[in-house]
C-alpha cells in the first residue's frame, strides 16, 4: 500500500474511533458498496446465462435448417464442438 493509501486508512480509524455516529454511518455505507457490488455480479452472470441460452436456441434452429456447424458456430459465438453436441 503506497503513503496515501495508509494516511487514508489512519485518517478513517482516527475518525471512527472518535465518533461514534460516524462509525455506524461508515459501517453502513460499506455494506452498502458491497451489497451493491454482489448485485452488479449476480446480474451479470445472469446475463452471460441468458446469452448463451439465446445462442443455443438460435443454433438449434441454424442446425434444423441444415446451415454447417462452422457457420453456426461463427454466427453464434459457440465453439463448434458445443454446436455439434446440439445435434444429438
Amino acid at each position: 500500500m503506497n503513503e496515501s493509501g495508509v494516511k487514508k486508512v489512519r485518517d478513517t480509524s482516527e475518525l471512527l474511533s472518535q465518533d461514534r455516529e460516524a462509525r455506524r454511518l461508515y459501517e453502513e455505507r460499506q455494506k452498502y458498496l458491497h451489497d451493491e457490488a454482489s448485485m452488479i455480479e449476480w446480474a451479470t452472470e445472469k446475463g452471460i446465462e441468458g446469452e448463451k441460452r439465446k445462442a443455443i436456441e438460435i443454433a438449434k434452429n441454424m442446425l434444423s435448417f441444415g446451415i454447417e456447424v462452422s457457420v453456426i458456430a461463427k454466427t453464434s459465438g459457440l465453439s463448434e464442438p458445443e454446436v455439434e453436441a446440439l445435434k444429438d
